[in-house]
């Protein structure tokens, strides 16, 4: 649940225990262009001499959310955000590397809509929510923090994504509550999916589904717990759960003994004080039984939606970033100019067990920098310059992206 979210559901149940009933309209939406100075090719890491010195460019609608929230009185509200991402509904042609090169078209959930929240809640007091229903789930920063104005880059710290689901939402039961400088968050949901775990992305791709459901045959949990102090917020968030087992087709008895339990822990903070904002994060992850998973996967049918590649043991993500907002010396009323700096490095195959083979170009350093230009609080373009630095033989894959988003809400109480 990103903090501006939290903000307006931590008013609605204040409101709720007591106060008149509102209706709560937002959302927010990104358009960016980047020029890329590396190769597209699907199979550039598999001989990247060939592809030094190529370049391409690009234009995205990555994402454009349209949030509803209403709050029903005596302590019950709803809240729903449905997402277009890519400008598309959830299918697309893609050249897949895995495939050989073979265009496929990807279905990263059923039907044609992203719904990312659809949840009911009852507020008892402002310690204790219960809400049920479609969930972010908050294990790490991004997943906690994603829209436009909560980071720097043009797009999302692309870390994150590349091991766990982002934004990882989950129909399941939510506890949480705030009380003085603490808040915490406690969610049940159904466990990933290891048949969609790979090598490029991890276990990202096991949040979602794609069938027309979600399997649901194996429990997991996940927590967070956040302390603010002085223009300080430290978060603490993880998650455990069984993936092996939650599978369309049931694994005979030669996999009973195999689990695939997935354990993650988080820790991110920000801090925001002397015209300065300072935001960082760590994500690293550990799945058991990772070989036998691979070697089942690999099993798997021709036409299957598993990528059939290897699965690493652990993956890490971690990354930082800083701007200075170089208009509050002078004192220009309303609007912001950060000049920006960060740094990244991530690996969806930090680790391998039983002789599973590691690919390299998993990992990288990312460093970036660039300016945000806010001439209102709710509208920022953005600019900036990145490089992805590869591994030998890899070619790195520096790239200029320019952007425009808005993340605006409106409240009206009746």
């Amino acid at each position: 649940m990103n903090s501006k979210i939290t903000s307006l559901l931590i008013g609605a149940s204040a409101c709720a225990l007591g106060a008149s009933a509102q209706l709560t309209v937002g959302g927010y939406g990104e358009a960016t262009y980047s020029y890329n100075f590396f190769s597209d090719a699907w199979n550039r890491y598999k001989n990247p001499q060939n592809f030094a010195g190529q370049h391409h460019g690009r234009v995205d609608l990555p994402h454009v959310v349209v949030y509803l929230g209403y709050d029903f009185g005596k302590g019950w509200s709803m809240g729903t955000e449905i997402e277009f991402e890519h400008g598309g509904v959830e299918t697309a042609v893609e050249m897949e590397d895995d495939e050989g090169g073979e265009y496929e078209t990807e279905v990263e959930r059923g039907g044609e809509v992203a719904l990312e929240q659809f949840w009911l809640q009852k507020s008892f007091m402002p310690q204790l929510n219960l809400r049920v229903g479609h969930i972010v789930v908050p294990v790490g920063s991004t997943n906690r923090a994603h829209m436009p104005v909560e980071f720097f880059g043009v797009y999302r710290p692309e870390g994150d994504a590349k091991i766990i689901p982002c934004t990882w939402h989950e129909t399941g039961i939510s506890l949480w509550g705030h009380a003085g400088r603490w808040r915490y968050e406690a969610l049940i949901m159904p466990g990933l999916d290891s048949d969609r775990f790979g090598r490029e992305g991890w276990v990202a791709t096991g949040g979602g589904s794609p069938y027309e459901f979600k399997i649901a045959n194996t429990v997991a949990g996940a927590a967070r717990v956040d302390y603010r102090v002085d223009g300080l917020r430290v978060g603490v968030s993880g998650y455990a759960g069984n993936t092996f087992s939650n599978t369309l087709t049931k694994p005979n008895s030669n996999w009973e003994d195999v689990k695939g339990l997935l354990t993650i822990g988080a820790v991110d903070f920000d801090y925001s004080g002397y015209d300065m904002i300072v935001r960082g994060g760590v994500i690293y992850g550990h799945l058991s039984n990772s070989d036998r998973i691979t070697a089942y996967n690999k099993k798997m049918r021709n036409d299957s939606p598993s990528p059939k590649t290897n699965v690493a043991s652990d993956a890490i993500s971690a990354g930082v970033e800083a701007g200075y907002d170089i208009f509050a010396p002078i004192k220009v009323r309303e609007q912001k100019f950060y000049l920006f700096a960060r740094y990244d490095f991530y690996d969806s195959m930090l680790r391998t067990a039983g002789g599973i083979l590691r690919y390299d170009w998993c990992g990288r350093h990312r460093v970036a920098a660039g300016v945000n230009y806010y001439p209102i609080p709710q509208i920022v373009v953005k600019g900036e310059y990145s490089a992805g630095i590869m591994r030998r033989p890899y070619n790195n894959e520096p790239s200029v992206s320019v952007g425009v988003a808005y993340t605006g809400f409106f409240t009206r109480r009746k």
